[in-house]
């Protein structure tokens, strides 16, 4: 026997109103019709008929599906499946009269009036229900809910308030928002109290502890400016999702957060030629080297956007590796994915990995970039890891047949002090110097410090403050530039469909941060003050310099169509220099880091190591 289909009780409670509406209706607009007086002849024809009008609106009803939602969200759309029903029931009632010619006879008005009566029925009984359910839910919130203030007036800001309205732990005391033409208007029952710049003025009035900015599209400034004043206020800052976490649904407007580091040095989102990276990794395969890495990582994300034949992760953590493999089974099984354990220095890996999956490109991030622990102990690993995994990667590049090899490099190689810059800079100099007029086009990547990078000195400082401090600072005028891990991987890939063999891109990373103010950011962020946590100075550690440089200004660099992306002037290779590089590679490790050192300034003249300053400077015949 066939099982019937269940019916929700409460679509068939709203159902059975719905239909007594239609005969309240019926009954109401024959009454009106005749001034509340119902002649004796009329009456058989009011009540013979509602049966046929409740039985037919009944049908309207249920076939354009006016049971699918919920009283409690009723909306917009609700409504115009209404009107539609009530609609096409309104004109088939008087159409079916005409087909049947029943011996009485409806008065005209009463078919004007029912329709109407029946919205207002209908309508009228889902928009008391929704209020009702809705002061109910936020009667708590609205009397002891902590009290907030929305930072801007826009669309995003009517959506946290539909959200907010709800909110048992929050109180919405007003808006603020600088557009002239919104103040002292209302949105949803909440005024515009003023300008951004008057919440110093506000807070104390209203008893304001904490303040949502609602600007999900705002350029980073902005929000930057409107952080600022709230801290000014010794209030506690929340945000909205970024307009970039809306559009792709991982978030919604209501799930508001901490305002992060993020939020403060972050960016204005970047403009990429979309038509150029399809052009570039569409149907083709790809293979990233340091594949678990910060940059590696992200690098593969991005690329998976843009639907490649394969993507090949290769990468010399299995952990690292490991977790990639997990996350595209995860969320990215559409992308045709191979895992390779393997090192950039290994020649016969590497050309295995060519040989099988022949990528057509090849983004180079695998690289120690880690300064203080290169310095020292670790220096020729570096130079082997840095300069001989490029060559690798690079020479097998050109003789499988590779189309272009993007090398991620750094703005420590610009006048290097370090080992890890330096090494860095001969990486770059090694592809310069294979670069042909024909074959594979080898294009360089320069950028400073990512946000929450591995090794990066943001997790640390994080720790620190968990830990109650102190928070340790190299140097007081010790200076950096920082973008996060997204724009430095998009950047690389707009530089990859931009270069044509030989360039080194250097991105525009905006303005340097001082680390101190970094550090002093990150204590307010967690709700402390500089009495609670100390900041300490260490002094600068083996290899650091006070300022990084990126040489992109218009003396030393030259512009691309791209506004965030310009070409170094670099020095040329010269014919032979890398036979004789190789020549050092190839040869035995030295014996402590000073060779190392010593060596690298003899292949890279602008290398200023002040241990090899400290050396020259002592063998000089003008010491003392």
């Amino acid at each position: 026997m066939a099982k019937l289909p269940s019916v929700n009780p409460r679509s068939a409670l709203a159902f059975l109103h719905d239909v007594l509406a239609a005969g309240a209706a019926w009954l109401v607009a024959f009454w009106f019709r005749f001034n509340f007086d119902i002649q004796t002849e009329y009456l058989p024809v009011m009540w013979t008929t509602i049966g046929w009008v409740m039985a037919l609106d009944a049908l309207c009803f249920w076939l354009f599906g006016l049971y699918r939602g919920l009283w409690r969200y009723a909306s917009i759309h609700d409504l115009r499946l209404i009107v539609i029903a009530v609609g096409v029931a309104a004109i088939a009632f008087p159409a079916l009269v005409i087909l049947i010619q029943p011996a009485f006879v409806v008065p005209r008005s009463v078919y004007v009036l029912h329709p109407m009566l029946l919205l207002f029925f209908m309508g009228g009984s889902r928009l008391l229900y929704r209020a009702w359910k809705e002061r109910n839910i936020g009667k708590l919130g609205a009397l002891y809910g902590k009290p907030v203030v929305i930072l801007c007036a826009g669309d995003a800001a009517v959506s946290l308030l539909k959200d907010l309205a709800n909110s048992p732990e929050w109180r919405v005391i007003g808006l603020l928002d600088d557009d002239d033409t919104k103040q002292k208007r209302q949105i949803l029952g909440a005024s515009v109290l003023g300008r951004i710049a008057d919440l110093p003025v506000l807070a104390p009035r209203f008893a304001i502890e904490h303040a949502i900015i609602a600007m999900p599209d705002a350029s980073h400034s902005t929000r930057r400016r409107a952080i600022g004043i709230c801290q000014s206020a010794g209030i506690k800052v929340m945000t909205v999702p970024s307009f970039e976490d809306l559009m792709s649904g991982k978030v919604t407007i209501s799930q508001i957060r901490n305002v992060e580091l993020d939020d403060l040095l972050g960016r204005d989102p970047v403009t990429l030629d979309s038509a150029g990276l399809a052009e570039l990794l569409q149907g083709k395969t790809v293979m990233v080297t340091g594949a678990g890495g910060s940059i590696g990582s992200e690098l593969c994300r991005q690329i998976a956007r843009y639907n490649p034949a394969r993507l090949v992760l290769y990468e010399m953590s299995e952990f690292a590796l490991y977790q990639m493999e997990e996350e595209f089974n995860r969320s990215l099984r559409r992308v045709p994915l191979t895992c390779m354990i393997g090192d950039a220095k290994n020649p016969q890996r590497v050309a295995q990995a060519l040989e099988k999956y022949r990528p057509q490109v090849i983004f180079h991030a695998a690289a120690y970039k880690h300064v203080p622990l290169m310095e020292e102990e670790n220096a020729w690993e570096a130079v082997r890891n840095n300069v001989y995994g490029t060559y690798v990667v690079a020479s097998e590049a050109m003789r499988h047949g590779v189309e272009k090899v993007v090398l991620i490099s750094t703005d420590k190689a610009v006048n290097p002090a370090n080992v890890m810059g330096a090494t860095k800079r001969l990486a770059e100099m090694v592809c310069q110097a294979l670069q042909r007029p024909q074959g594979t086009r080898f294009v360089m990547v320069r950028f400073g410090n990512v946000l929450g990078s591995a090794g990066s000195v943001i997790p640390k400082f994080r720790e620190q403050i968990a830990a109650g401090g102190p928070v340790t600072v190299t140097h007081p005028e010790i200076t950096r530039f920082f973008m996060s891990i997204p724009e430095a991987a998009q950047l690389v890939l707009q530089a990859g469909t931009m270069g044509s063999g030989g360039e080194i891109f250097v991105l525009d990373m905006g303005e340097s941060v001082r680390i101190v103010d970094l550090a002093r950011d990150m204590i307010r962020l967690s709700g402390l003050g500089e009495d609670d946590v100390k900041i300490v100075f260490t002094g600068l550690r083996p290899g650091e310099k006070l300022y990084e440089e990126v040489l992109a200004d218009d003396e030393h660099s030259l512009t691309t169509p791209h506004p965030k992306l310009r070409i170094a002037r670099a020095r040329r290779v010269e014919n032979g220099w890398l036979d004789g590089l190789l020549v050092w590679l190839d040869g035995s490790s030295p014996d402590d880091d000073r060779e190392v050192r010593a060596a690298l300034k003899d292949w890279i003249p602008e290398y200023s190591s002040p241990v090899v300053a400290r050396r020259e400077e002592a063998e000089s015949p003008y010491s003392a």
